[in-house]
């Protein structure tokens, strides 16, 4: 009944696998003190690259190439730019308007600024200097290509002036800007007189006229309110008009800064006692008006002769200016000089001899004459002068009787019964009849200190040589 269990086969013996060799067969000594050599590691199996991969490496690589491409161009590029361009000298060239990048590059290797224009318009688009501004421009000598970008990116145009010296009238001032040929456009009317600041004013090509005007009446009604503000309770002016008024007046009657606050306090004085102001220039701006000259010798008849502005007819002050007025004349006439003068009189060295009486007055009117006779018998020419006759430009006056009363004037004083004085310009009863000279006020002569177009506004105001016209 009982089965014998048998064993189950043994399995085949592979076919492939090497006969080993016999392992009891014993090693000798050396072989077993040996290291038994491991196996080597298995070999990785080659894995092939993605598309992706492989075209972001391509790109990368083609990026450094290219940069460091542009860097080479770039270096070049910009030491080309910045070496010395062909211009020999300094030259200012106008730019017009709406004149694009291309057109600016012509017109600068045409003037010699810069040799190639191609490489000023590429610098010009890419170098981001933001937009090239039109107008007159200063190119130094041997500017690069990025040096005439800078000037004309940075707009440092070239600044004109335009001087206008105190004392000079609205009319006068109008003529003068119309005299210059860099300013444009038209005036439209003749400003007030008094309103207009005399200085040196800036401007570039292309500003109008109209705006130097509209500058220089705002300059002065800034300055005005600055100077009326911190003006003396004793001055007897009762409005900033009336404050420019005088000082018109003693910006004519004197070139030399350091008298005017002495001149303001002798018309000062005579405004408090109520003594007429007898002042030259308004006989002349009476006469003339804006055209502010003469052009010769103030006669008597004339200085009798009424008008608003002759202030040896009228009392107190003329009913306008008579010239424009610069700041220190109106600082004068704010705070004047503390002093009792009533008179003065040209001393013959540019400047004024002062007094504050009557007989004082006639001391320094004989010194006076005493100096013209002098310059009359050795005559030379006056080196600054200011004095208010020019014996050249005197002219006899059949108008003048002998022997009348002079007056009490700022210049001279009262007469006798044997002279008229002004400015040492003599009528004398007892000399058999013989004619004065005429009064001049030096405008529109040589001595004229407006005549000279270079006067230096930016120092203390000194009166120069005059040239003969």
């Amino acid at each position: 009944m009982f089965r014998r269990r048998q064993a189950p086969p043994s399995p085949p013996p592979a076919q492939d696998e090497p006969s080993l060799p016999n392992r009891l067969s014993p090693l000798s000594p050396s072989e077993a003190l040996k290291p038994t050599v491991a196996p080597p590691p298995p070999e990785k199996p080659e894995r092939r690259r993605g598309g992706l991969l492989s075209a972001v490496s391509g790109f990368l690589t083609l990026a450094v190439i290219a940069a460091l491409g542009a860097m080479v161009v770039v270096t070049l590029f910009n030491r080309q730019a910045g070496e010395p361009g062909p211009l020999q000298a300094d030259k200012v060239v106008v730019i017009p308007s709406r004149s694009g990048t291309s057109e600016i590059a012509q017109l600068l290797a045409r003037e010699g600024v810069i040799e190639h224009p191609n490489l000023f318009e590429l610098a010009a688009r890419f170098g981001g200097k933001g937009p090239l501004k039109h107008g007159e421009y200063v190119f130094k000598a041997h500017a690069s290509v990025r040096d005439a970008i800078d000037t004309l990116a940075n707009g440092r145009q070239v600044q004109h002036a335009i001087t206008f010296p105190e004392g000079l009238t609205s009319e006068q001032i109008v003529g003068r800007l119309n005299e210059n040929d860099v300013l444009s456009g038209e005036i439209s009317e003749t400003p007030p007189e008094g309103s207009l600041l005399p200085d040196t004013y800036k401007f570039e090509r292309g500003a109008t006229r109209q705006q130097i005007v509209n500058l220089m009446r705002a300059k002065q009604r800034e300055v005005l309110n600055q100077i009326w503000q911190r003006r003396s309770p004793d001055v007897p002016v009762k409005t900033p008009a009336e404050m420019v008024t005088l000082a018109s007046i003693v910006e004519k009657e004197t070139g030399r800064a350091d008298e005017r606050p002495r001149v303001a306090g002798v018309f000062v004085n005579r405004l408090m006692k109520r003594m007429k102001l007898q002042s030259d220039p308004t006989i002349v701006y009476g006469l003339v008006g804006g055209r502010g000259t003469l052009g010769r010798g103030i006669l008597r008849s004339e200085i009798d002769r009424p008008t608003p502005y002759n202030t040896y007819v009228i009392e107190g002050l003329p009913p306008g200016p008579i010239a424009n007025p610069g700041r220190a004349a109106l600082e004068a006439v704010a705070n004047p000089s503390r002093t009792k003068d009533l008179y003065f009189v040209a001393d013959g060295t540019g400047g004024h001899a002062f007094a504050d009486s009557l007989e004082g007055h006639q001391r320094n009117v004989t010194r006076w004459r005493q100096v013209e006779r002098a310059r009359q018998q050795a005559p030379q020419p006056d080196a600054g002068s200011v004095d208010k006759v020019d014996p050249n430009s005197a002219e006899p006056n059949a108008n003048q009787p002998a022997g009348t009363p002079g007056r009490a004037s700022a210049y001279a004083p009262p007469g006798t019964n044997s002279a008229f004085a002004l400015d040492g310009a003599t009528v004398d009863g007892n000399n058999g009849g013989q004619r004065s000279k005429a009064f001049d006020a030096s405008e529109g002569t040589r001595l004229d200190p407006l005549r000279n177009k270079t006067y230096d506004l930016g120092s203390p105001k000194t009166v120069p040589v005059l040239r003969n016209p």
